[in-house]
């Protein structure tokens, strides 16, 4: 009996130690995750502090750095001097879209416009270096608002003229965006052709929640009254169907005029997709 006690004992104590080494192994292996998650975000943390360091620099480089323009009679130890800051200014642009090149009598700058990772259309603005500036030519959009943005800032604040050009540009390339995408990736949701004005700051549309329905029974009007956002600021959803309103018409008014405040148009459509092929899906025997 002495010798099962013992045996017993034995046994007891090496499954004790065997759950202790378990243990520890899984607090090692846990804390192993833990350190090579935060080495990831520590990484991520000085990426985004060098990005932060690179616009703040770009918007304390002053214009003055590029002298007025000239005739080409300076020696060529000043025009060099002259090229590496005009090449150093339009460096410190890059990461916000903004690029250039230098020209005979100034300054060619490129705004790259883009919406969620979707690389958009590029507009240019031909700029005479001199005292004042002077823009000789652009391919901007008569419908954005140049001539006010140079006027308030092109002289004072050249940085922020560049700024606000490139926020307006942006905002007006996601809208189209948004609007080209609801026309022809989810036509099939729509009554009719999307009705929009020049800038995209107005969009109305009829559609339904449900692509296989040929019934229209929502309208959608979506005014966009700043500029800068690609974002509506007014949203209005009304009822086009006939007859009785549906009991739930009401809560589904507003959760779809809460998606167009939210969420870009073509996201707000694939919602859409994801519950009509979920309904789908569900139904199947």
């Amino acid at each position: 009996m002495c010798v099962l006690y013992q045996l017993e004992k034995l046994e007891a104590q090496n499954l004790r130690s065997a759950r202790q080494q378990e243990e520890n192994y899984g607090e090692q292996e846990t804390g192993a995750v833990l350190k090579a998650k935060i080495l990831k975000m520590r990484k991520l943390r000085d990426e985004l502090r060098i990005k932060v360091k690179l616009q703040e620099a770009s918007a304390r480089i002053p214009i003055t750095n590029l002298e007025p323009y000239e005739p080409l009679k300076n020696s060529e130890e000043n025009l060099e001097m002259k090229l590496k800051k005009a090449k150093a200014f339009l460096q410190a642009f890059h990461l916000t879209g903004i690029s250039g090149k230098l020209t005979k009598q100034g300054v060619c700058v490129c705004f790259s416009t883009a919406f969620e990772g979707n690389i958009l259309d590029s507009y240019y603005v031909d700029l005479i270096i001199q005292e004042p500036l002077k823009i000789h030519r652009h391919s901007i959009p008569v419908f954005i608002p140049l001539e006010q943005i140079a006027a308030k800032y092109l002289q004072s604040d050249f940085q922020r003229f560049m700024f606000s050009l490139s926020e307006h540009l942006n905002a007006y390339s996601g809208r189209k965006y948004q609007a080209d995408q609801l026309q022809h990736g989810f036509s099939a949701f729509l009554a009719r052709p999307l009705q929009r004005n020049s800038l995209c700051t107005l969009l109305t549309f009829t559609y339904t929640m449900d692509s296989s329905e040929k019934a229209f029974p929502f309208c959608a009007r979506l005014v966009y009254e700043d500029l800068t956002r690609t974002l509506p600021t007014n949203v209005t959803v009304t009822y086009q169907g006939t007859g009785a309103t549906p009991a739930s018409w009401e809560k589904q008014r507003a959760a779809q005029e809460t998606l167009f405040y939210k969420n870009a148009l073509p996201k707000v459509f694939e919602s859409f997709l994801r519950r009509e092929t979920f309904d789908c899906t569900s139904s199947e025997p």
